[in-house]
């Protein structure tokens, strides 16, 4: 989709996402489950038009910043569309970072105004209380204290509000990159763009309807978790379960058994984990007829016992924070497990080597892509976006290979790769081979030196049950890749772990695991 083909050059995005569907007569119908409340769309218009109007009330005007250290709650629903349709631009921010990273963002938007849900308050203290810019904080669902409370300055707010005149390739909002190297970086997105991930992913691979009911374990501050939570649903009428609390596999089956969604998105990690609970009682997951991965590739051996088990398909793909949805992904009905899938509707993805010419079929090389909605670019940072926007095209960072039926497999982060006796190795392969063991729940695999100072593989791994970790397991372990990978590939070391560091979004931070 060329967003220029398909909206007007004046074009605020609050209006496709929430005023038409009062508009159009659909503002009786549920948007939002949030403990035990429900929105209607009608009710989503009404707080996104008084958090606006309070937002104009102290003094922010067009293209200020607005952070957003929010919950999935109600309230972070209210200041993303308020803050967007008066031409300010919302900042949603990791809810389980640091103060300092908090500190970062607050300094690096210089954002004015801060909108905290009330639980995050005190964690929060010591960067606002640092923070250069902000001006007012407001937090949402606390009592009254020496900040604004939201709910008593929406109460005084009028429900309604013109959209600012904005255009469809102004900035609408930023969302943060994962920093998992370095600090955070702000990545700014246009008016058009989460139109574009509707009409592409939304629309040709999810095939989401108003019929629809959403579950994301991914969450809202997360571009994944936007799209799947905050914009897919909405684009259609469809209705959307937010859960603010840590989504623990018992947690999610609750959740699925009592708001029966028929869309789950979801990361390996949290596949895994849910196959791994043995509670005896059976988990009704029929309602989905549709489940989702996405944040590190989803192994064959995940994807075959879940739809065995539970007998709904995952589809894995890939997106970024860049990119900020899904460009490469499976098909329903048409997976080929293991792999990231086919270019979405609406991208180009190419794979070059290091001066940037295309790779023969089967080869390693570094992926490209090219879409409508990447990023405008990275706020205050030239040098990072120049070295990452090449044209129309962004380079990923991903290390990828194209099989003969086009299909995209994932090799890992280029700065993730092994190189050991001369060719490449891809963590993500050994992982995926290690999950088959009927002993391992997780894996990673990373770059260590021997003895004489060559690079092998090691891995850590998390073990379904960690009393059977012993040295014969670890032998065990390495046995088994060598027998069905190259002899190169195999880890000449095995850790096991209680647990592999992850970052919010899903993702293993193997830069930790590094000696």
């Amino acid at each position: 989709m060329i967003a220029a083909e398909v909206l007007p050059a004046q074009f605020n995005v609050a209006t496709w996402f929430v005023d038409r569907h009062v508009d159009e007569g659909r503002g009786g119908a549920p948007a939002f489950h949030h403990e035990g409340r429900t929105l209607s769309y009608a009710d989503v218009h009404e707080l996104a038009n008084r958090t606006g109007n309070a937002l104009l009330d102290l003094g922010v005007e067009r293209q200020d910043r607005v952070l957003l250290l929010c919950l999935d709650a109600p309230e972070f629903i209210g200041a993303f569309w308020g803050a967007i349709k008066i031409g300010a631009v919302p900042v949603p921010v990791n809810t389980l970072l640091r103060p300092d990273d908090w500190l970062h963002c607050l300094d690096d938007s210089r954002a004015r105004v801060l909108v905290v849900s009330a639980p995050l308050l005190a964690p929060a203290t010591s960067a606002i209380e640092r923070a250069r810019h902000l001006r007012r904080v407001i937090v949402a669902g606390g009592p009254p204290g020496r900040h604004l409370s939201y709910e008593d300055r929406l109460a005084r707010a009028p429900s309604t509000l013109a959209p600012a005149p904005t255009s469809r390739d102004d900035p609408a909002f930023w969302l943060y990159s994962s920093g998992s190297t370095g600090a955070p970086k702000g990545v700014v997105h246009l008016h058009h763009d989460m139109v574009v991930c509707s009409e592409t992913f939304g629309r040709h691979v999810l095939g989401i309807r108003p019929t629809d009911i959403v579950y994301s374990a991914a969450k809202l501050f997360f571009a994944y978790g936007l799209g799947n939570s905050g914009y897919f649903p909405a684009g259609v009428g469809a209705q959307c379960v937010l859960y603010p609390q840590r989504p623990t596999p018992e947690a999610v089956f609750a959740l699925l058994d009592r708001h029966r969604p028929t869309l789950l998105f979801a990361g390996p990690a949290l596949y895994a984990a849910m196959l791994a609970v043995k509670d005896g009682a059976p988990h009704d997951l029929s309602s989905l007829r549709l489940c989702v991965s996405a944040g590190e590739a989803l192994p064959e051996e995940i994807y075959t016992r879940w739809r065995d088990r539970f007998g709904v398909e995952i589809i894995d793909g890939i997106g970024t924070t860049e990119c900020l949805h899904m460009f490469i992904s499976n098909r329903p009905g048409a997976v080929r497990p293991g792999s990231s899938g086919l270019p979405v509707p609406g991208y180009e993805a190419a794979i070059v080597d290091d001066d940037g010419r295309p790779v023969p079929t089967g080869e390693i090389g570094n992926l490209r892509v090219k879409g409508d909605s990447i990023m405008s670019g990275y706020w205050n940072q030239e040098e990072k976006t120049k070295a990452t926007l090449i044209g129309a095209w962004i380079h990923t960072g991903d290390k990828y290979y194209r099989d003969a039926l086009g299909y995209f497999w994932y090799c890992g982060r280029a700065d993730d790769m092994l190189k050991v006796s001369g060719a490449w190795v891809s963590p993500v392969e050994v992982e995926a081979t290690l999950v088959k063991h009927p002993a391992v729940l997780q894996a990673a695999v990373v770059a260590q030196r021997d003895g004489e100072g060559l690079v092998k593989p090691k891995a850590f791994v998390v073990l379904k049950d960690p009393a059977l970790a012993s040295g014969a397991l670890g032998e065990e372990l390495k046995a088994f890749v060598k027998e069905r990978l190259a002899p190169y590939k195999f880890p000449r070391w095995v850790e096991f772990r209680a647990e592999l560091p992850m970052t919010a979004t899903g993702k293993i931070q193997r830069f930790k695991l590094r000696g």
